[in-house]
């Protein structure tokens, strides 16, 4: 054997490896500092807790093994750090749920974490029952608002109830007061309805616009993420994409053949419990009873207002059902989350149109990726004109006025506006549900001992 060359080959090998590792060591650092400074600019911006589902991890469990970093499809939200998987991008987050199913060992789950301080969360037991005993919620008011969770959350509640009137000796089926009352027909609606006949449950459905919820206000072909997802009375909805238009059909199929009727049009506007234990709930069209209610309403509310001048002109709008409705137009969109920016992309779309976005903050937080990606990819190319730190402070006929701050000063932009989108969210109907008595976070421990003592009335 050669000794003089083994030796020198094992000295290469080894210094190679030596400095592959050096090496290997300097680039996991350099990311690690790349990800402490986003959650650094996150807090910065008030961004440094996520406030929708998102993923959390067990750090005695994870195995630093990257599944989760790898199937999340907002890119940089997850990242492995130290070894360990972590959210290291909460602005990105929009709690998919991919990242939960990738794990190998189930060291990750995706939910809201601790909500006892959120007052912009309802209080919410295990089994979704707000502080007032009989009143479940389910779907996106609770702050889960993924098509996938809310269809499992509407039949999951309806399995509860079923429970519960088994062990209070209560035949199913029941007229008057009727089973349940579902209020709201978005897709946690819609699975709780669909549960509740294939329960055997009567139920009442009641909805203010039609068949949908707010899955129907989407533009056009806007496509929606659910996963694969069983369907109470239908199955497997297996695909991981659908339009607006193939869910609302689809819905719809479902209830005719199932002969579900759905009151549309109809608000519901209060709730009072009987000394039975049942519930009279009040509608724009009169009373119903019922035994249990289950609220399946969206967060979207009213729309949130502007406050300008020139706002009730029949030129401002508060969304877009179809951007091939407008071409060779001048258009002004106000917002900066996934709604407006796909509005902005759907209008820059059509023929001849000129679009510009106002926004209030300085830049852009909570999107999806691929939002983000193409809204950069407009604004570099010119083809959308972008006010960040701007406000809107009047709407005219074919114009509008946008204070621009820049640094300490300010600059007043007239921008061509033949139409006015405002799509900066909803206000939430949270007065509403305190007014039923429902309480928000940080009320936890009044609100269990008033479900215990009513828990105990009932019985």
């Amino acid at each position: 054997m050669d000794w003089p060359l083994a030796i020198t080959v094992t000295s290469f090998l080894t210094g190679t490896l030596v400095v592959l590792g050096v090496w290997q060591r300097r680039v996991v650092r350099a990311q690690e500092r790349h990800f402490e400074q986003h959650s650094q600019e996150g807090r910065g911006h008030g961004e440094g807790h996520p406030v929708a589902q998102h993923p959390q991890v067990n750090p005695y469990r994870c195995l630093g093994c990257g599944c989760c970093v790898r199937a999340c499809p907002e890119h940089g939200a997850l990242a492995v750090v130290r070894g360990r998987a972590c959210l290291v991008h909460t602005s990105r987050c929009i709690g998919h749920g991919y990242c939960e199913q990738a794990c190998p060992i189930g060291a990750l789950t995706v939910g809201l974490g601790d909500t006892s301080h959120r007052s912009d969360l309802p209080i919410l037991t295990p089994e979704l029952e707000t502080s007032v005993p009989g009143v479940f919620m389910a779907g996106e008011l609770g702050g889960i608002a993924l098509i996938r969770h809310a269809i499992e959350q509407g039949s999951r509640v309806v399995e509860t109830i079923l429970r519960r009137m088994q062990d209070e000796g209560v035949t199913p089926g029941g007229d008057d007061p009727a089973d349940i009352l579902i209020v709201g027909c978005g897709p946690a609606g819609i699975s709780a309805a669909l549960k509740a006949t294939e329960r055997g449950l009567s139920c009442a459905v009641i909805e203010q616009n039609d068949v949908g919820g707010t899955v129907r206000k989407y533009p056009r072909n806007k496509l929606t993420m659910t996963q694969p997802v069983d369907l109470p009375l239908f199955g497997r909805m297996r695909r991981t994409q659908y339009t607006k238009e193939e869910l609302i059909r689809l819905w719809e199929t479902i209830f005719s053949k199932t002969g579900i009727e759905v009151q549309a049009g109809i608000t519901f506007t209060g709730l009072e419990q009987t000394s039975d234990g049942t519930f009279r709930a009040e509608t724009s069209e009169g009373t119903l009873s019922c035994r249990y209610v289950i609220l399946a309403l969206g967060r979207r509310g009213t729309p949130r207002r502007l406050g300008v001048p020139g706002e009730e002109s029949e030129k401002v709008l508060y969304e877009l059902m179809d951007a091939a409705d407008h071409h060779d137009e001048d258009i002004l969109v106000v917002g900066g989350g996934d709604s407006a920016i796909e509005a902005v992309i759907a209008l820059e779309a059509q023929t001849g149109n000129r679009v510009t976005l106002s926004y209030r903050r300085d830049g852009f937080f909570r999107l999806k990726e691929q939002n983000r990606r193409r809204i950069m990819t407009l604004q570099n190319e010119g083809r959308v004109d972008i006010l960040l730190n701007s406000q809107v402070t009047r709407i005219e006929e074919g114009s509008a006025t946008v204070d621009v701050r820049e640094g300490d000063e300010s600059r007043t932009v007239t921008v061509a506006a033949d139409y006015v989108f405002i799509l900066a969210g909803g206000a939430p109907p949270y007065p509403f549900l305190k007014g039923l008595g429902i309480r928000f976070g940080g009320e936890a421990e009044a609100a269990s001992d008033r479900r215990a003592e009513s828990t105990e009335a009932r019985r």
